[in-house]
C-alpha cells in the first residue's frame, strides 16, 4: 500500500482569491459572507451569501474559454493551476503555462473534481430565454457542455494535459471530500501516482437560493452572522461559492523532488445512512467516522482535532453532534473542533474540500482556526467548538462532509 501525501493546494473562496489568503483569514476569524449581489434577492427571505469576490478569470482561461464555461469550471481551473504551481509541478504564463518537471507530468496523473450543483447558473440563464419573450430564442451551443458536472475536470485536465483518471463526482456536498477520498484510494493502491482532487461550486443564483430555501435549509438571518454552527439560534446554512483542489502524491515521488508535504492522508469511508432525502442519520454518521478511522489503522482517542462539517441548520448540527459523541464519548466534549463555514457559508461540494485543505495546515502549522458566531452553544450539541484561535500539537485529524441522500465522506490526516 501507497503512502498518500498533499504536496500542493489551491483555492478560490469568499475570503480570498487564493488558499493561503482564505487561510489566514480563517486563522484571523474573518466572514466572507455578505449581502448578495449577484442579482435582486429583496424580495426573498434569503439575502446572504458566501461570494467570490477576488477572481480574475481572465487569469487563468482565454477570453473565448471564459465565455464558454460556467464559473463552477472558471473556479476549478483556478484552484488547480495554483495547487499544481504550489506543488512546484506547473509553471503558468500569461500564454498559459506547462509542466514543470522534466518529461512532463507522470503516466497516470489525472484529475479528480466534484460539484454538487454544477453548471447551474447556465442552465438558469438558458431557461430565462424561454420565459422572456425578449430574450433571443436560441440556446447556447455551450449550454449543455459547459453545465456537466464532470466538465471542470475535464477543462483542467484539458488545460494541464493531465490523462489519466479523469472523473466528475457529483454527490451531494460530501462531493468534494469523496474527490479527494477517492484520488486516496487510487494513489494507495498503485493506479495513480499523483492526481489532483477537490471540489467546485458556482450556485448563487436565484434557482439554487430559492430552491434551497423552499427546502428549509437556508437561513433567514440577514448580515455576516447568518451561519451559526451549533449556536442556539441558527436557523439554516449560508449558500456560497468557491473551489478548492489539492495535489495528492505518493509519498516516495514526493520525497523524490524534495516537494513540500502539507500532511498525509490515512484513512477514508464514504457511506449511506439509507435513511432520508433530507434528514441525517447520527448513527449512519458515526459509522462513517468509524469506517474511516478504522481504514487508518486508529481509534477513536488518538484524534486530537474535528474539522466539522457543521452546517448550521438545526438538525444537520444536532445529528452531528450526536455522531461524534458515539464516536468519541466523553471526549467529544474536549477535542477541539472547527466549523469552518461559519466564515465561508456553506461552499457545498467546494466545502469539504477546502477544509480538508484547512485540517492538512492546521496539523502543519499547529494552529486551530477559530468558529464565529457561537453566540449561545446549543446545550443539545455537545462540541468542543473552539471560538478563539489557539496553538495545537495535534498530529491526528478528522475532517468530515455529509449530504442531502445521506452520503457521508470522512478523511482521515496525519502531519507530515
Amino acid at each position: 500500500m501507497k503512502r498518500v501525501v498533499i504536496t500542493g493546494i489551491g483555492a478560490v473562496t469568499p475570503l480570498a482569491g487564493t488558499f493561503y489568503g482564505s487561510w489566514e483569514r480563517c486563522k484571523d476569524g474573518v466572514t466572507g459572507i455578505g449581502a448578495i449581489t449577484r442579482f435582486d434577492a429583496s424580495g426573498l427571505p434569503w439575502k446572504v451569501a458566501g461570494e467570490i469576490k477576488d477572481f480574475s478569470p481572465g487569469a487563468y482561461l482565454s477570453p473565448k474559454e471564459v465565455f464558454r464555461h460556467d464559473p463552477f469550471v472558471q473556479y476549478a481551473v483556478a484552484a488547480s493551476l495554483m495547487a499544481l504551481e504550489d506543488a512546484g509541478l506547473w509553471n503558468r504564463t500569461p500564454e498559459g503555462g506547462e509542466p514543470s518537471l522534466p518529461g512532463g507530468f507522470p503516466d497516470g496523473a489525472g484529475v479528480l473534481i466534484g460539484s454538487s450543483r454544477g453548471g447551474i447558473s447556465t442552465v438558469e440563464r438558458e431557461m430565462e430565454k424561454v420565459r422572456n419573450p425578449r430574450s433571443p430564442r436560441s440556446f447556447s451551443p455551450y449550454l449543455m457542455p459547459s453545465s456537466t458536472i464532470s466538465m471542470a475536470a475535464s477543462t483542467v485536465a484539458q488545460r494541464t494535459g493531465l490523462r489519466g483518471n479523469c472523473l466528475g463526482i457529483s454527490n451531494a456536498c460530501a462531493s468534494g471530500a469523496n474527490a479527494i477520498g477517492e484520488a486516496f484510494r487510487l494513489i494507495r493502491s498503485g493506479v495513480a501516482p499523483l492526481l489532483l482532487a477537490g471540489g467546485t461550486e458556482a450556485p448563487v443564483c436565484p434557482l439554487c437560493v430559492r430552491g434551497y430555501g423552499a427546502s428549509g435549509t437556508l437561513s433567514k438571518i440577514e448580515g455576516p452572522t447568518a451561519s451559526r454552527p451549533f449556536d442556539r439560534t441558527r436557523d439554516g446554512f449560508v449558500i456560497a461559492e468557491g473551489a478548492a483542489v489539492l495535489v495528492l502524491e505518493e509519498l516516495s515521488s514526493a520525497l523524490q523532488r524534495g516537494a513540500q508535504m502539507y500532511g498525509e492522508i490515512i484513512g477514508y469511508s464514504a457511506t449511506a445512512d439509507a435513511f432520508h432525502m433530507t434528514k441525517p442519520d447520527p448513527q449512519g454518521e458515526a459509522r462513517a467516522i468509524l469506517s474511516a478511522l478504522k481504514d487508518a489503522g486508529i481509534p477513536p482517542e488518538s484524534v486530537e482535532y474535528i474539522n466539522v462539517h457543521g452546517t448550521s441548520t438545526p438538525l444537520g448540527d444536532r445529528a452531528e453532534a450526536e455522531a461524534i459523541g458515539t464516536v468519541f464519548g466523553r471526549r467529544a466534549e474536549a477535542i477541539p473542533a472547527s466549523a469552518l463555514k461559519s466564515m465561508t457559508g456553506h461552499m457545498l461540494a467546494a466545502s469539504g474540500a477546502f477544509e480538508a485543505a484547512c485540517t492538512a495546515m492546521t496539523l502543519q502549522e499547529g494552529v486551530i482556526p477559530p468558529s464565529l458566531h457561537l453566540l449561545e452553544r446549543d446545550p443539545g450539541c455537545p462540541v468542543a467548538l473552539v471560538t478563539e484561535k489557539q496553538e495545537t500539537a495535534a498530529r491526528i485529524a478528522v475532517t468530515q462532509s455529509f449530504g442531502f441522500g445521506g452520503v457521508n465522506a470522512v478523511l482521515v490526516m496525519k502531519k507530515a
